[in-house]
């Protein structure tokens, strides 16, 4: 890394405008010159008439720079200059700038951002919302950038990426800005700047720090310190003197004590007494006596400083409150010291307990109480022990015997905590230090709750291991649809050469109807792993919800009784249809399967929360905004607490074998977040579960209206004519889809690959329509092999076909038509794609 931020800057990107040449100014005058000297050489007659030309020539040019100034082509030196000192100020600034027209034409780019794109030339460029990419966080922030930008104002935001873009930090703030820029012409561009901000914040985060630190030593400094107004309202009082006077510090600063609430008689008026000359400041000393909340009066010293301004105006007062009491009364100050650490003692967070060399508690605070009770209840030797599981008990013994053992450097142990039954409830961190017990062997133990954090790093690690089960099941679904879409489509090969009084038709209806089953799969495999294809529509769901109600009652049966309960004037959410009504399916199918055979209830209840609702459930993953709730909630057996963990896992299953996939839930959880939603559970064995998702809040845009279920369709001829290349890396998919489209009518052309497309293109030429290409391909993929043919001005239209979600890649295609066919696919959806496709 250090290597490379030696390496000199990248040379600034600029296409702007292009500069001016010397040389071809100091060619016109050596032209000029040069017809002078021959006309002075030229015979007396023809002299006249070649001045004349010279001229007439030189008007003719004057005519065309006057034009070319009219109307840009040419610019006075002097704004040329201040050009080029303008974009020298831009090339070397220290923060990032980019220029860009429309939504990704970069214009210009300094040095500064070419080094936070790692870029040594224009090639190497990306825009702002391409190079900042990562989290919720960081994506909600660009596409609020990217919003002011495309309208046209002005807006900033501060990010966090770990890890940086440049650097060795695990950690980096970058301030990016975006404002309209006019430029000549009337054109409107968008000016980026990009500010490394990591230092500012550190320094913000160390000034802070250290104002705590300073803060907290002033309100527990062994003096009363207060600051006070010219009028004597009191704006700053330290902890130590609210405590003396009996004071709480939510009083002080909002107007409501002031000098003569707390000075008896009347000192107050001694203090605001104290004059100085103009840009003077005095310290006065003054004896009196401060009046307790209580009635009771305090003697004390004041070493009182004010600061005079130009005019003599006094400034608030610096004053120090030393206790007289204390040197009068040294018993009654012995008292209150102890009351004092005591009261810090019990109310510190960390818990903190002695122990006597048997292990048990000689005194503890109030933390370490409510941490361990079971410590508390001394009897025989080392009841410490009684509150950790049994596995941590031998390492925290070990840790206290060396601290008996006057042993410096002891290490920390982590230990579960059991609860009243026994099970691992809680978790902490126990740190043991040598310490004396009334002249014996003793010790200090501190502990601190980590329940928190444990969780943390245990729903961090359940989520990685998450990540890499859906790769993995994205992968082997990806795979397993290529070779679904050849079985499936040699299938309907077969049936269309067969009639149904053959001997092998139900033979071959069997075969893809168990294809069909294991692309269900599939999708459910994809589901899970986010990588299928959903096709999002504006819905209503109480509208979904109600339409769907009777298939539901069909599936629970009789004995189950499904009740709707619908939220007053729902938002509206995009989701797909299909997908959403599976995932409800799943939900009341899973509800119905935990039901006693007697029967029960599922009660599925809808309705709006609002942002500042969204905390009452509890859960921190749940980002704070708008959304709609479904719960699906049963009252059948439960769910017990170490299954809960697990629900989601796919092919984790509590059902027989040959009962259950597996993947139900793990697809309702993978289009649950395809969907930018939520979904919690909530169950307790013997009383039921409730199911909560929550869907985004949708506003409908202008003339945006919720989708509804299309009737039936006539059927459609399918015949056609055209010419397609067909480009599939799968031998068996790529023939099956070149006979089903020859066998309709059209023309077809084959390639294994994007590189062998290009040089069928490039032979054929106008001749095709349409090209159906696969999307992973080696050699040159399908995106790749759109953006080249793009280039080369092939305007043909392009449909891709892929076992992944068509959001996994388009981001990635340059801005064009095109369109999606998911695998596996019949030959129905082939030539319906290819028929829409050609119009």
């Amino acid at each position: 890394m250090h290597d490379r931020l030696e390496k000199p800057a990248p040379p600034a990107y600029d296409r702007t405008e292009r500069p001016g040449n010397i040389g071809l100014v100091l060619a016109l005058a050596v032209g000029l010159v040069g017809a002078i000297v021959f006309a002075s050489l030229l015979p007396a007659p023809l002299a006249p008439k070649f001045a004349a030309g010279l001229l007439a020539l030189l008007a003719v040019a004057g005519v065309f720079s006057a034009f070319a100034y009219a109307v840009g082509f040419l610019r006075l030196p002097a704004a040329a200059a201040r050009r080029d000192i303008a974009r020298q100020i831009a090339d070397t600034f220290s923060e990032g700038l980019l220029v860009t027209e429309g939504d990704s034409q970069i214009v210009y780019a300094n040095d500064a951002y070419m080094d936070l794109c790692g870029a040594r030339d224009a090639a190497g460029l990306v825009t702002v919302e391409r190079l900042f990419s990562g989290p919720a966080d960081v994506s909600e922030a660009i596409y609020r950038l990217a919003q002011a930008a495309r309208a046209r104002r002005s807006h900033a935001e501060d990010i966090r990426l770990a890890p940086p873009l440049t650097g060795d930090a695990e950690v980096g703030w970058y301030r990016i800005r975006v404002r309209p820029l006019t430029r000549d012409g009337g054109g409107v561009a968008n000016l980026w700047t990009v500010v490394d901000a990591t230092a500012d914040r550190q320094r913000q985060e160390n000034f802070f720090q250290e104002l705590q630190h300073a803060i907290d030593f002033l309100d527990h400094a062994p003096a009363g310190f207060l600051s006070a107004a010219p009028d004597g309202a009191i704006s700053y009082m330290n902890k130590t003197l609210a405590g003396w006077l009996g004071y709480d510090l939510t009083q002080v600063g909002s107007g409501g004590i002031a000098l003569a609430d707390i000075v008896a008689n009347s000192g107050s008026t001694l203090i605001t007494s104290v004059a100085g000359g103009a840009g003077e400041v005095r310290t006065a000393q003054i004896d009196l006596d401060l009046k307790r909340r209580n009635g009771r009066t305090l003697p004390v010293r004041l070493l009182h400083r004010v600061a005079f301004g130009q005019d003599g105006t006094p400034g608030a007062s610096r004053t120090l409150v030393l206790n007289r009491a204390a040197g009068e009364e040294p018993e009654e100050d012995l008292r209150a010291a102890e009351v004092r650490f005591a009261r810090f003692f019990n109310s510190t967070p960390m818990a903190i307990a002695a122990l006597d060399q048997d292990g048990r508690v000689t005194r503890s605070n109030a933390a370490f109480a409510k941490l361990l009770p079971q410590a508390m209840k001394g009897g025989a030797a080392w009841p410490i022990l009684d509150g950790v599981i049994e596995r941590d008990r031998p390492a925290l013994r070990e840790a206290i015997a060396a601290a008996l053992d006057d042993k410096g450097d002891v290490e920390p142990v982590d230990a579960a905590l059991e609860d009243c039954e026994g099970r691992p409830a809680r978790s902490a961190r126990f740190f043991a230090a040598p310490a004396e017990d009334a002249g014996g062997k003793g010790a200090m133990i501190y502990a601190l709750d980590t329940t928190e954090q444990r969780k943390l790093q245990e729903g961090f690690a359940q989520s990685q291991k998450m990540q890499a089960v859906g790769q993995l099941a994205g992968g082997v679904a990806h795979d397993f649809n290529n070779m679904l879409t050849a079985i499936i489509g040699y299938s309907d090969l077969l049936l269309a050469n067969h009639r149904p009084t053959d001997p092998s038709f139900q033979d071959i209806i069997q075969i893809k109807q168990t294809a069909n089953r294991a692309a269900g799969l599939t999708r459910q495999l994809l589901a899970f792993s986010r990588r299928q294809t959903l096709r999002p529509q504006v819905l209503q769901l109480g509208d979904v919800l109600s339409e769907l109600q009777l298939l539901l009652r069909r599936l629970v049966g009789e004995k189950v009784e499904v009740d709707l309960k619908h939220g007053r004037d729902l938002w509206f959410v995009k989701a797909d249809i299909n997908q959403f009504e599976q995932v409800v399916i799943n939900l009341v199918v899973n509800a119905r399967d935990a039901m006693p055979e007697t029967g029960g209830r599922i009660i599925l209840r809808t309705r709006n929360i609002a942002a500042a609702e969204c905390g009452s459930f509890g859960e921190a993953s749940l980002i704070f905004a708008d959304y709609v709730l479904i719960e699906v909630e049963d009252n059948g057996s439960g769910i017990p607490a170490d299954v809960k963990a697990k629900i989601f896992e796919p092919f984790f299953t509590t059902k027989e074998v040959g009962k259950g996939t597996g993947l139900g839930l793990a697809m309702v959880f993978g289009i649950v977040k395809q969907s930018g939603g939520f979904v919690f559970v909530d169950s307790e064995v013997g009383r039921g579960t409730v199911f909560r998702i929550l869907l985004p809040r949708h506003v409908p845009e202008a003339g945006e209206l919720p989708s509804k279920v299309e009737a039936p369709k006539a059927a459609a001829d399918y015949t056609g004519q055209g010419s397609i290349l067909l480009v599939e890396d799968e031998d068996a998919v790529r023939a099956f889809a070149a006979r089903a489209l020859v066998s309709r009518g059209y023309s077809v052309l084959e390639a294994s690959s994007g590189l062998e497309a290009l040089e069928v293109v490039e032979r054929e030429g106008a001749r095709i329509d349409l090209i159906v290409s696969d999307v992973v391909m080696p050699e040159m993929d399908g995106p790749a092999m759109f953006a080249e043919l793009r280039k080369r001005g092939v305007t043909a239209k392009v449909v891709f076909v892929s076992g992944y979600a068509e959001e996994a890649f388009a981001k990635n295609l340059p801005e064009g038509d095109f369109g999606f066919l998911p695998k596996p696919f019949s030959l129905k959806q082939l030539i319906e794609t290819v028929k829409a496709s050609l119009g």
